[in-house]
């Protein structure tokens, strides 16, 4: 979808729609809604009166304005209740607007800024969460569809607005918010891909596609070369599969001058069957989606290549399949790890927090000063928040708290675990430093410990996407599929440690 700012009166755009939101329960009309209405011969005013809940929360009303207006129709778009309107509320809306435009199979639509100010929202942060919500409102998964015609897509969306300074404040709002939501849907793309086509060497392909837009430094490590660099750990997950293993890194260097390093770790399992401690065959084509860490991470490394934050950032993606075979890691074994650190496999689907153990450790030999690691580890967060929010595991209260901080910014939730120190004794082995498994009871909380044992003394925040990766039907601005969740939240940390908001 092509994005544009323009400036004029809204009722002389010549599009196909033309979006005018309207609170619930206010009479009269202003602005727009109001030039549309007199343009129109009070039918928006007849509308109100004798609809009272067309301004209910989400809510569309298509009228046709027969060329009263520049705009063949009109979508009157409820906004709910003035006091409650929030930022990612306007990010929902959005969404909900162009799918009722791809409905009629309008390709251009126009929308002004609406709620900017309700709730206390600045119409920046109004603008850029519209143009999120529409770009990701307009997404479809369509790559295999020998049919793409049964999806009509909306192809531009034009800003309007006719406050000469109010334009100034949301340009940038207006292209950082497509830049966001486009590398939001890149992240979408890689998890939506199956197996048989997001290998660990594709990734490795999409990563140079995103290094060689973005002007950043790929490193990519083999088998070999992870056997040099002692990543024990995620070479045994990878012994069972025939997919060559790969270890992405991308680095991005904003602030040459600089000693603080972000470390973004994404997990880049590209199929998990379980491996020898193989998972129950009902649900397993969702696998697909375990490397959704290291997607949000690519994708918010393609943001921020546009973006251009003064900021130092090392992506890293360690990329496998976790399969059985003669050759395959087996429960009882006793593997190294690029930390030292010996590790007693209890599980073999156990398997992320074994990857990312080597990657947290070489983003830190890399240089990274904070680490945020983000991955589906496990199936008891999704027990515990279900798929409305991530957990969230640190050593480091600052830290975390900042990271929850830009992920509430970024209309994303994080919810905190705890971390007390008598969890650590489910991961303690008898015959190792550590055992990959603490067994059922507080599953997410000891995966994401396990890992917090190879950040050495670095701030570090563990983020647990399995609950809101991926969902199974259409809410909100996110359909069927991977959500590319992370993202935002990523691009927002960068952003705020830019100083930038």
């Amino acid at each position: 979808m092509h994005v544009q700012l323009i400036s004029g009166s809204p009722t002389h755009v010549l599009c196909d729609m033309l979006i005018v939101g309207l609170f619930e329960g206010i009479m009269s009309l202003e602005g727009a809604s109001e030039a549309a209405d007199e343009a129109l011969n009070g039918q928006i005013s007849s509308l109100v009166r004798d609809m009272p809940d067309c301004g209910q929360f989400g809510k569309t009303t298509i009228l046709h304005t027969f060329s009263g207006l520049g705009c063949k129709r009109l979508l009157i778009l409820g906004l709910g209740k003035k006091e409650d309107l929030t930022v990612d509320k306007l990010r929902h809306l959005s969404a909900v607007a162009i799918r009722a435009a791809q409905q009629v199979r309008a390709k251009i639509v126009a929308s002004m800024v609406y709620g900017a100010d309700a709730g206390g929202q600045p119409v920046d942060k109004a603008a850029q969460a519209l143009v999120e919500g529409a770009i990701l409102g307009n997404y479809h998964f369509l790559y295999y569809k020998t049919d793409k015609k049964e999806f009509s897509a909306v192809e531009e969306l034009l800003i309007v607005e006719q406050d000469e300074g109010r334009s100034v404040l949301i340009k940038d709002a207006v292209d950082r918010g497509q830049i966001i939501a486009e590398a939001v849907n890149l992240a979408r793309d890689l998890v939506n891909h199956p197996a048989c086509y997001m290998t660990p060497t594709k990734m490795v392909w999409h990563a140079t596609e995103i290094a060689r837009n973005g002007g950043l430094e790929l490193i990519v490590l083999d088998r070999e070369q992870m056997r040099e660099q002692n990543m024990h750990a995620l070479l045994a997950v990878a012994q069972g599969s025939y997919e060559p293993p790969k270890m992405i890194v991308l680095k991005y260097t904003g602030d040459p001058h600089s000693k603080d390093v972000l470390g973004f770790i994404g997990k880049g399992i590209t199929f998990d069957s379980g491996g020898i401690s193989l998972k129950p065959s009902e649900g397993m084509q969702e696998m697909k989606d375990d490397m959704a860490g290291g997607a949000a991470v690519l994708g918010a490394m393609a943001a921020i290549a546009r973006l251009k934050p003064k900021v130092n950032i090392i992506g890293v993606v360690p990329c496998t399949e976790n399969m059985p075979s003669g050759k395959a890691l087996k429960p009882g074994d006793v593997i190294s790890s690029l930390e030292g650190k010996t590790i007693e496999i209890v599980s073999t689907d156990a398997e992320g927090r074994l990857i990312l153990a080597d990657a947290v450790a070489y983003a830190r030999k890399l240089g990274a000063t904070h680490l945020i690691d983000i991955a589906t580890l496990t199936g008891a967060c999704v027990v515990a928040l279900g798929s409305n929010a991530s957990g969230v595991i640190s050593n480091n209260r600052e830290w975390c708290r900042q990271v929850i901080d830009a992920a509430e910014e970024a209309g994303e939730k994080l919810w905190e675990l705890p971390n007390f120190v008598e969890y650590q004794e489910q991961i303690k082995s008898h015959i190792a430093d550590l055992k990959n498994s603490g067994g059922r009871q507080a599953g997410a909380i000891t995966a994401g410990l396990f890992i917090g044992h190879f950040v050495g003394q670095c701030p570090w925040v563990h983020i647990d996407i399995a609950g809101t990766a991926s969902i199974d039907k259409e809410r909100g601005y996110n359909v069927k599929g991977g959500t590319g969740v992370g993202v935002r939240t990523l691009v927002q940390v960068a952003l705020k440690q830019a100083g930038q908001n």
